[in-house]
């Protein structure tokens, strides 16, 4: 898609909608849904520029609703009117041809409301010119290995009944990691839509000052039960994994949620623990594919099952009030209630035991009981005294977040970190997660 500024982006894809309504006939409706982005991409490795890249493309889905029946249709979107409306055309055509077999629909639904919504944040985002001078700086001396990717992301969606959302932000995600001469490494990142080169360096510098202890004798831990600080990085592998199905309304009604037991009331979670689909969080749009608006929606409410991401499907089929989750039901906006616990005071809370920086290779061993297993992998220390003494070798866990969330939660830090979704396969998402970090008494460590 050429490059436009972002009134010019919203102006054409408002061109496109109507273009698609004047295809209409009858009383065909049409859902339409619009993705966009221009983002810089650079690979650094050695503390130098590996590889980089810009990235501009829209794409438009475009869903034929004729009474219970429906289909739809990906296209990319060029830019140019002439050629895109005469694509959307024949699109149209196209579905509509394919909706005189087509059988009805029993789980269609969709919002037929009228509304608007609108969402625009530019952003302060690092040049692409001037950032690998940066990271050679503050990366001087060290084996910086790392991935940028920054720019704008447009959502749009339109209903031929007359909604219309728009949703366009600025942001960045920067991830690496520094290794030392053993291979090992210390994973950081730093993500957000205001960037600054001081909270940049001084990242850099915090990891830095860790590698000292990457090159001691690695520690190497019995199975069994330790310990263990969470830092937000960590915790968010833990809630990716089971945000896949555990919150959603579909999977609970089919009992197939990793959270059934506590959505049923069998199980339940410290009372500190309180968890939310944050729509007021602006990282993810605020409407849907199926023209509803998006709610927030209380998922655990101190330590107790509250409300699951209901989609229109699924809310057809049994029963229940969709709330403008998505069609995976899956959060786009987790966010946990920070604690007490300072920053600072981590290391002296946690004594003796395990620091975890990030997790790796997380997935469920147990569902129904909602057990998770993964490996530690680096960034993860052996602390005693609050101190940390040294590396650990890589150990692979197996625990429930019954526990980790319930009967083994120590304390939660005092501050929640934004961890936006790096997701860039095909397109560059949206959303992500605010979490704190976690103290829990222990964790199974299995070998």
């Amino acid at each position: 898609m050429n490059d436009n500024p972002s009134f010019a982006r919203h102006a054409y894809f408002m061109s496109l909608a109507q273009a698609i309504e004047q295809c209409l006939a009858g009383d065909e409706i049409a859902l339409t849904t619009f993705a966009a982005e221009q983002s810089d991409f650079i690979r650094f490795n050695a503390g130098k520029v590996r590889q980089t890249g810009r990235v501009s493309q829209g794409r438009l889905t475009l869903r034929l609703i004729d009474g219970q029946r429906q289909a739809y249709s990906t296209l990319t979107v060029c830019g140019d009117i002439g050629a895109d409306t005469h694509a959307i055309g024949a699109t149209v055509e196209t579905l509509r041809d394919g909706l005189r077999d087509a059988p009805d629909d029993p789980h269609l639904l969709f919002d037929t409301t009228v509304w608007s919504e609108s969402t625009r944040r530019a952003g302060t985002l690092p040049s692409p010119d001037t950032l690998p001078l940066m990271v050679a700086q503050c990366a001087s001396g060290l084996d910086f290995v790392g991935f940028y990717a920054g720019g704008t992301i447009a959502r749009g969606f339109a209903s031929s009944l007359g909604s219309r959302g728009w949703y366009e932000v600025s942001n960045f995600n920067f991830s690496w990691s520094l290794y030392d001469a053993n291979g090992r490494a210390i994973k950081s990142h730093y993500a957000g839509d205001t960037w600054s080169d001081a909270l940049f360096a001084s990242k850099v510098e915090e990891a830095a000052a860790r590698l000292p202890v990457l090159a001691r004798d690695a520690r190497t831990l019995r199975p069994g039960r330790y310990r263990a600080w969470f830092a937000p990085a960590a915790l968010q592998e833990l809630m990716e994994a089971a945000s896949f199905s555990a919150f959603s309304a579909r999977m609970q009604a089919t009992a197939r949620s990793e959270f059934y037991r506590l959505n049923v009331g069998d199980v339940s979670l410290d009372p500190r623990v309180t968890l939310t689909e944050d729509l007021a969080l602006d990282i993810t749009p605020r409407f849907n594919g199926d023209g509803y608006r998006r709610e927030s929606v209380q998922l655990i409410d101190a330590g107790r099952g509250a409300h699951q991401l209901t989609s229109a499907r699924t809310a057809r089929e049994y029963g229940l009030m969709p709330n403008g989750a998505t069609s995976e039901e899956v959060p786009s906006a987790l966010s946990m209630q920070a604690g007490d616990l300072a920053q600072a005071d981590v290391l002296s809370a946690l004594d003796t035991g395990l620091y975890i920086g990030n997790l790796w290779y997380v997935n469920f061993s147990d569902r129904m009981n909602c057990r998770l297993t993964g490996m530690t992998r680096f960034a993860t220390f052996w602390v005693e005294g609050g101190r940390i003494v040294a590396p650990v070798e890589a150990m692979r866990f197996d625990d429930s977040l019954y526990r980790v969330l319930g009967s083994e939660l120590d304390r939660i830090g005092d501050e929640a970190e934004l961890l936006l979704n790096d997701w860039t396969w095909g397109e560059r998402a949206t959303g992500g997660m605010m979490l704190p970090g976690l103290l829990v008494r222990s964790l199974e460590l299995t070998l």
